[in-house]
């Protein structure tokens, strides 16, 4: 039988065992340290998941937030001059001139440009003055808004007459090159300011305000017209006169009985706006549009939400959204729009129609009909 054998150095064997106990010893602490690491991983992932899901909560709720309170405003203007030589009208427009609100106007200037471009500059800052003054007055909203839209349209009146009175040195508007000079300069005034909760309108003058609201048109303002029975009484009891000529004028000459500015017709054309404060109503209001009568004079309320309607509607749909034009500003929003300021999102349009346009119809009319003998109200 054969055998085979195979000598082992001596000491070979205690240093076999001694390499397997070290290998053994460090195969644990390797696996200890494994475990501890992915133990800290696991922690640290836990961590950072709780970290994002926080941060994800935070991101959502001043997101909401952002989309509530400081909703930038939506709107469309439109001026066309017509066949005047100069563009008299104005618009201004103050997304976030007050905490919360906004600020919208169109001004229908008359004999010059420069009383609505003053509105036009100065309007919004007189209202924050007076808005400043009237918080702590302790009255209701409704009251408070009043008085500071009269106290508004007073001073804007006042500017507007002692601008021009002090100024000196080179002419800087085209009315004081010609006679009638600047007393013969007005403007019309139709303010709109949109809160969280409250719609506030004022109204000197034919231009308008309308409020597209559960589909139907709603006038918001009431025109200023010679011929309306009350202004026709208060024109009168002054001692003024009010003269059919291409319509009823005072003292045959102006087509409106309030305006911003007009010095020579004072105190039978005056300054005094209509105010009107009503609650927004969630879901109702879509959108206001504020024009003059260049617009008026020719579209109906009723056909001009309705071409309003139809346009928000379109582009809705273009963009794949709801076809509701409700869908900006927010009235519960608190700080930051649609007119717009009630309505979901909405009051979102405030539209400066082709004002100069219509008068271009006007006069038209007026080369046709100039053969009439001029008629004093009764």
């Amino acid at each position: 039988m054969s055998e085979i054998r195979r000598d082992v150095p001596e000491g070979a064997g205690a240093g076999a065992e001694g390499k397997g106990a070290e290998s053994h010893v460090g195969s644990r602490a390797a696996r200890r340290r494994r475990m501890e690491i992915r133990r800290h991983r696991l922690v640290a992932e836990r961590g950072a998941e709780e970290v994002s899901r926080k941060r994800r909560k935070l991101d959502e709720e001043s997101s909401s937030t952002d989309e509530e309170e400081i909703e930038p405003a939506k709107y469309g203007v439109t001026s066309v001059c017509g066949r005047r030589r100069d563009m008299e009208d104005a618009v201004s427009i103050r997304p976030e001139f007050l905490p919360g609100h906004h600020f919208f106007g169109v001004f229908d200037g008359h004999g010059c440009s420069h009383v609505a471009t003053s509105c036009g500059e100065r309007m919004h800052e007189i209202v924050v003055e007076e808005a400043g003054g009237a918080r702590s007055s302790g009255s209701d909203d409704a009251d408070r808004w009043m008085g500071v839209m009269e106290r508004s349209f007073a001073r804007m009146d006042a500017e507007a007459v002692s601008s021009r009175s002090r100024a000196s040195g080179a002419p800087t508007c085209r009315c004081e090159l010609q006679l009638p000079k600047c007393d013969h300069v007005g403007s019309t005034a139709v303010v709109a300011v949109v809160g969280p909760r409250h719609l506030v309108v004022a109204n000197c003058g034919d231009s308008r305000a309308v409020i597209g609201r559960g589909g139907a048109a709603i006038p918001l303002s009431s025109d200023h017209k010679p011929d309306r029975p009350d202004e026709l009484e208060r024109i009168q009891a002054a001692g003024g006169r009010v003269i059919f000529w291409d319509g009823a004028r005072v003292f045959g000459v102006l087509a409106m009985s309030r305006a911003i500015g007009d010095s020579y017709l004072k105190p039978f054309v005056i300054p005094d706006p209509e105010v009107r404060v009503l609650e927004r109503k969630d879901g109702d209001d879509e959108f206001l549009i504020l024009a003059s009568d260049g617009l008026w004079d020719v579209v109906s309320n009723e056909v001009a939400c309705h071409v309003v309607r139809s346009c928000v509607r379109s582009k809705a749909k273009r963009r794949g959204g709801r076809s509701s034009p409700t869908s900006n500003l927010s009235p519960r929003q608190s700080s930051g729009s649609g007119s717009s300021s009630g309505g979901g999102r909405s009051m979102r349009r405030g539209g400066h129609p082709a004002d100069q346009a219509g008068d271009s119809a006007a006069e038209l009319g007026q080369r046709q009909r100039r053969r009439r003998q001029p008629q004093e109200a009764p």
